[in-house]
């Protein structure tokens, strides 16, 4: 009778073991499925994220590649390797490393974000990763600047057989027509420059993004999709400054639509023609490169 007692208990003992591991194994592969499905679904969104972040706020930055890594149920990563075309020229520019979770996802805006350097009486940003300079961009509707606005025309034009990248800034808005007939023919438009935050830029730089969107042939159809673009940005309307600029700009006829500068590249002897214009309050050169006999300017 003892015996038996024993047996009834250890077999339910043996039960009770074998359904707590059947139990915790079906709760480990549910929980690696949901996992993976929310992993997925946020690489996904980081992908199309980090384009469209390319889209409306790296000025003259190209996506070369896009890939995941280092990918399990859980996360990983996605590289970005990215460029700038200077006239022809590809230029290196610093990758990504985003990375994303079951959990959620986040853009590697340390690299996207520019470091500031200070030397003597010269202040300019730069790329982290290639230590290249970096273009920068001046609102009209901001008075002051930390090193002053400035206009390196002349500097860039004595860079001989070279080509470069420099940000225009105008001193009030710009028509697309006006902005069509101001900028010779032998520079490349790579980048317009639409809108951005006012910031107290005077005590340094803010490191807030510059919004716009490349376009050589000025179209309507392309600043609908920038304004559409925007909309999915900012898809929670928390953003003040871009919700401010679509309800000013969404419905207004094309031709009355205004550009706060431009980004050009060009043979840097194509530059002089700019010299001096009233129409322009800053002039920051990027990337420069050297003209070689095997690659030819595109202008």
């Amino acid at each position: 009778m003892g015996s038996s007692i024993q047996k009834a208990l250890k077999k339910a003992k043996i039960k009770h073991w074998l359904s707590i591991v059947v139990i915790s194994m079906a709760s480990c592969l549910i929980l690696i499925f949901i996992s993976d499905s929310l992993s997925t679904r946020h690489t996904t969104q980081l992908h199309d994220r980090l384009f469209l972040e390319h889209r409306i706020s790296q000025p003259n930055v190209t996506i070369d590649s896009q890939v995941t890594a280092n990918n399990s149920a859980f996360g990983g990563n996605i590289i970005t390797n990215r460029s700038k075309n200077v006239d022809g020229y590809l230029i290196p520019w610093s990758t990504l490393t985003s990375s994303y979770s079951w959990i959620g996802s986040s853009v590697d805006f340390n690299e996207l974000t520019p470091g500031s350097h200070s030397s003597g009486k010269t202040d300019y940003e730069y790329d982290k990763q290639t230590k290249q300079k970096v273009a920068t961009f001046y609102n009209p509707a901001i008075k002051d600047y930390y090193g002053g606005v400035q206009n390196q025309l002349e500097a860039v034009g004595e860079l001989k057989n070279h080509v470069a990248e420099v940000a225009i800034s105008f001193k009030k808005p710009l028509t697309m027509k006006q902005v069509k007939d101001r900028i010779p023919e032998n520079l490349n438009i790579a980048w317009l420059y639409m809108h951005s935050e006012i910031a107290d830029e005077s005590k340094g730089p803010a490191g807030l993004p510059v919004y716009g969107y490349a376009d050589t042939e000025l179209s309507k159809d392309s600043f609908e999709t920038f304004i559409d673009d925007l909309k999915t940005y900012d898809s929670n309307n928390s953003m003040e400054a871009i919700q401010h600029y679509i309800n000013e700009n969404e419905h207004k006829p094309f031709n009355e639509v205004t550009v706060l500068g431009v980004m050009v590249t060009g043979q840097t002897k194509n530059f002089h023609e700019l010299i001096g214009k009233d129409f322009i309050r800053g002039a920051s050169v990027g990337v420069t490169a050297p003209v070689v006999p095997y690659i030819k300017p595109t202008k």
